[in-house]
């Protein structure tokens, strides 16, 4: 077989969270194949929200800033309006910063403060295609466009990949690893016998009585300028007793993203579309739909397990869920930071037996916090009563207005999940070193406390006054694992240094010396895995370093009776 149809990694899966897999997979010198790619931007149109810990990880691969600039201008208000038309009074606003307040916000806060990069709104589809030309000039990405994975056959030593390009015969690729990213849940219970775990579309009790939701891409020239009756926003809801839907602003001019459940995707056309939006906006404003695709509200799947031999799953392969939140994208890109370094330990031969497995026993449970999270702030928006005074000209409607639109106030205060997007904590894995003396962090959905408790995500630090590309302490971490020597008098880090140099793990010593970095971790040396999740603290070394690197790199036995 020809040597340019081996990789060591076979990515099935051209969208944000295949693509990030890639370059984090590089990032860690480790060379793969993408699957999938160059689909038509307009056909599907997807989600706008990426989250704190998402644009973490894009920081990570020097990314953060470009992408910043892609979505809504910097002053374009970010708020969420509701509205019963979009040409009557707002019922309520949900004030948010925009992305220029949101970046001096950062220049100004203190050295501690946890949101280094905060959220930001800009359209899937054209993050995509930002990631997809970045990794063109990536050396170890090979992209495969129009070539989808139609096939996998594995054994205890490979695994065979077939991938299909319209006109063309299979190839067979073989690969020491495939990872399933952006496949639904037929091909992987067809190709891997693996099933399904959750609730499917509607409300508990009755999965059969919801209805499809169609998510289009849109252009309104006239909307901002003609149509809307408030300041502009970042989110606009029209809710009224005969339509619900949501227009996202995705350029902040003409072009939004619409979900709605109250056209049947099975019948959704270009004059349906039109139909809605206009009985939405109240009035017969111009309508271009760009394209338009189906989506289950409400959904909450999660795949029974994650690994299956040299066969992993990530993204909407593994918990396709309702786009609610944002969850599902951020949750994704998460999976694709915890999978890669992984998957390079392993194939660079420092990874121990039992690392792999760990990649589901982490990542499945976050699933199915996530997945549950979207569900309930579905259900919380979708069981909000829209009676028929809700947009009359009466005291009733009035009072209608009211309290509706204060319960859509504080549905989308539940949305600013700060504490789902950074709270992701791997309590219990065989890979973590646990900290018997302290007690494990809560996980409320609105509020995060930075804690250096081994198993969640590295406390945030400003090195400096300046706050710009390298003054994070994220930026001085290298693609292996780091020690901090927190300060002014830790402990020497070389005896770790040592055990880790005998055994291939990649360790760097990073010294911090300063009062606020030993108050913020709580112990004079803390070990940052390559995904930012603390792996162990401490005041003292262990005797035996080695028992450490053994056990981070996934050497030591797994803990019996887990689930991957």
């Amino acid at each position: 077989m020809s040597e340019r149809l081996r990789t060591p990694v076979a990515i099935a899966g051209g969208g944000p969270v295949g693509l990030m897999l890639a370059l984090f997979l590089d990032h860690h010198g480790i060379p793969s194949t993408v699957f999938g790619t160059g689909r038509p931007r307009r056909d599907e149109p997807r989600g706008a929200t990426h989250d704190a810990r998402t644009m973490e990880h894009y920081r990570r691969l020097g990314l953060s800033g470009p992408i910043r600039r892609l979505g809504l201008p910097g002053g374009h208000p970010t708020d969420i309006a509701y509205f019963t038309r979009y040409n009557t009074p707002e019922m309520s606003r949900l004030p948010q910063p925009t992305l220029t307040q949101r970046l001096r916000q950062v220049a100004a806060a203190p050295r501690t403060d946890q949101l280094p990069e905060p959220v930001h709104r800009a359209d899937q589809t054209s993050v995509e295609d930002f990631l997809a030309e970045h990794a063109r000039t990536r050396p170890n990405i090979s992209l495969c466009g129009g070539r989808q994975i139609t096939g996998l056959d594995q054994d205890a030593e490979q695994v065979r990949v077939r991938a299909g390009h319209p006109g063309h015969p299979d190839e067979e690729w073989v690969a020491s690893y495939a990872v399933v990213s952006d496949e639904g849940p037929d091909f992987v219970q067809q190709e891997l016998g693996i099933h399904y775990e959750g609730r499917p579309a509607g409300p508990p009790g009755r999965p059969d009585t919801a209805p499809r939701g169609t998510a289009a891409h849109l252009r309104l020239p006239t909307f901002h300028h003609e149509v809307l009756a408030g300041r502009p926003a970042g989110s606009y809801w029209a809710m009224n007793a005969d339509l619900l839907a949501n227009l996202v602003a995705l350029n902040g001019k003409d072009e939004f993203l619409l979900l709605t459940s109250s056209v049947d995707p099975d019948t959704a056309d270009a004059t349906r579309l039109t139909d809605l939006v206009r009985r939405a906006a109240g009035t017969d404003l111009p309508v271009e739909v760009l394209g338009h695709s189906s989506w289950s509200p409400g959904a909450s799947l999660v795949a029974e397990r994650f690994v299956k031999g040299r066969v992993l799953l990530a993204g909407d392969a593994a918990h396709p869920s309702t786009p609610d939140g944002g969850f599902a994208l951020n949750t994704g890109v998460d999976d694709a930071a915890n999978l890669a370094w992984k998957l390079a330990a392993v194939l660079q031969g420092w990874g121990g037996p039992d690392l792999l497995a760990t990649y589901g026993s982490e990542r499945r449970p976050i699933a199915l916090r996530n997945t549950a999270a979207a569900r309930e702030l579905h259900h919380a928006v979708a069981g909000i009563e829209r009676p028929a005074a809700l947009d009359a000209d009466t005291p009733e409607g009035v009072e209608a207005r009211d309290r509706v639109g204060g319960l859509l106030r504080c549905h989308g205060e539940r949305t600013d999940s700060i504490g789902v997007q950074l709270g992701v904590r791997y309590d219990g894995s065989p890979i973590i070193a646990p900290d018997a003396d302290a007690e494990t962090p809560g996980d409320p959905w609105g509020l995060y406390l930075p804690t250096s408790v081994p198993g969640g995500r590295t406390p945030h630090l400003w090195l400096d006054d300046w706050h710009g590309q390298g003054s994070s302490l994220f930026d001085r971490f290298t693609p292996g694992y780091t020690l901090l020597r927190l300060g002014p008098e830790p402990p020497s880090g070389k005896p770790l240094l040592a055990a880790a140099q005998a055994h291939g793990m990649p360790l760097q010593i990073l010294d911090v010396e300063d009062r606020p970095a030993r108050d913020l971790y709580e112990r004079d040396l803390v070990l940052i895995r390559p995904d930012q999740h603390v792996a162990w603290r401490g005041n003292q070394l262990p005797t035996d370093p080695g028992d450490l690197v053994a056990r981070v790199t996934g050497a030591g036995r797994p803990t019996t009776g887990r689930r991957i």
